[in-house]
């Protein structure tokens, strides 16, 4: 790889690291305006949309079945459910929390792939950083404890960890494949795809609105999702991780919950207290044990 294009590279990381800590915020605007679900089923079939449509009038054709199988399964994964879910969990929870959360992402991977890929097996430093990990998670809690009394905020954590577990799935399923079509085209189709079951979903359950009855703080908060999130940072990612090792692409992890923690505070006036703190830099410190114990298996 030239060093031109290795350049490319770092500053599409960079991008991913700062845009979809930003999306964080955008998000938990637009969920206070419409229905988290919703909101995120919009944004993955306008961007697959507008990607799909690019790529057809270049000429490109459908993918056969079996790609198009696997790129329906992936869009379930990482889009239907992982973001879903998540823009979902912001309708109750702060955006600074879920970006902490979603940050556990490269701990789950590695236990993922010790239980499907069987590459890697668990050490005493990959245990003690799931411990730290945890415990760190354990400790932003202690801060919502007095929250937890209503159920809608526990039951925005839940749908969180279940949004990291299915983008952890999702990205392992995703690097056992050897994808036969175009990387960006397969990515408007996930989105694409993804947009249609969840609003599918979102008008048989009723967790839909009326776009014309939204304001301009969600309209624009949507339009920036579209746009940075969709079209701009998941590509670069896709781009990222096509250049440099996984495992140096997960740092974006790290940088995303501190993005949002400040965009959070500064925009949304979210609460940031010594406690959170403590127990974000806690919660990345374990994150950081296991993904480097899983990195030194891996080479």
């Amino acid at each position: 790889m030239s060093k031109k294009e290795l350049n490319r590279a770092y500053i599409a990381l960079g991008l991913v690291s700062f845009f979809w800590g930003t999306t964080f915020i955008a998000s938990r605007i637009g969920a206070q305006h419409m229905p988290g679900l919703f909101l995120s089923a919009v944004r993955q079939f306008s961007s697959g949309l507008l990607m799909v449509s690019f790529f057809l009038l270049k000429g490109y054709k459908l993918p056969d079945w079996k790609s198009l199988k696997q790129i329906t399964i992936q869009g379930i994964f990482l889009l239907s459910l992982a973001n879903g879910l998540l823009t979902w969990a912001l309708e109750y929870i702060n955006s600074g929390f879920a970006a902490i959360i979603s940050a556990t992402v490269p701990l789950f991977v590695a236990l993922f792939s010790v239980w499907l890929l069987r590459n890697a097996k668990l050490t005493f430093w990959m245990i003690a950083g799931l411990v730290i990990g945890f415990a760190g998670v354990v400790l932003i809690f202690y801060d919502y404890l007095n929250q937890l009394q209503g159920k809608s905020v526990a039951f925005g954590i839940v749908l969180a960890f279940l949004s990291v577990l299915a983008w952890t799935f999702g990205t392992v399923y995703t690097s056992r494949l050897k994808p036969a079509t175009d990387i960006l085209f397969s990515v408007g189709l996930q989105m694409l795809i993804a947009g249609i079951i969840t609003m599918i979903f979102c008008f048989a359950t009723g967790k839909y609105t009326d776009l014309s009855e939204i304001g301009s703080a969600a309209w624009m908060a949507l339009i920036y999702l579209i746009f940075f999130g969709s079209l701009l940072a998941y590509s670069a990612y896709v781009f990222a991780i096509s250049k440099l090792p996984p495992a140096f692409v997960s740092i974006y992890a790290y940088i995303n919950p501190i993005v949002a923690v400040f965009f959070g505070w500064l925009m949304l006036h979210e609460k940031v207290n010594s406690g959170m703190l403590l127990g974000s830099l806690v919660t990345l410190g374990g994150v950081y044990m296991v993904n480097r114990e899983y990195k030194k298996q891996k080479a």
